[in-house]
């Protein structure tokens, strides 16, 4: 399941959106839960725990410093 997570830093994912990033913390909240689609009664940590990473992925992107990124991302300018 954890193998679907694409990698989302440039220049492997030039501009990753908010629903990719999404995508992969649901990804991995369901890996490390082990449910799929969990019951209603865990809907809710269920769910604040997918924001929660998504919102830690989206700390983490902004502050990466890739280097080389520009080069791949603007045609070659630096």
């Amino acid at each position: 399941m954890c193998r679907s997570i694409k990698t989302l830093r440039p220049p492997m994912t030039p501009d990753p959106d908010e629903d990719d990033i999404k995508a992969a913390a649901l990804q991995y909240v369901r890996k490390i839960s082990g449910f799929r689609a969990p019951a209603a009664h865990n809907r809710e940590v269920f769910d604040a725990a997918v924001t929660a990473v998504a919102a830690a992925t989206a700390d983490l992107l902004d502050g990466l410093e890739v280097r080389g990124a520009a080069a791949h991302t603007h045609g070659g300018a630096a």
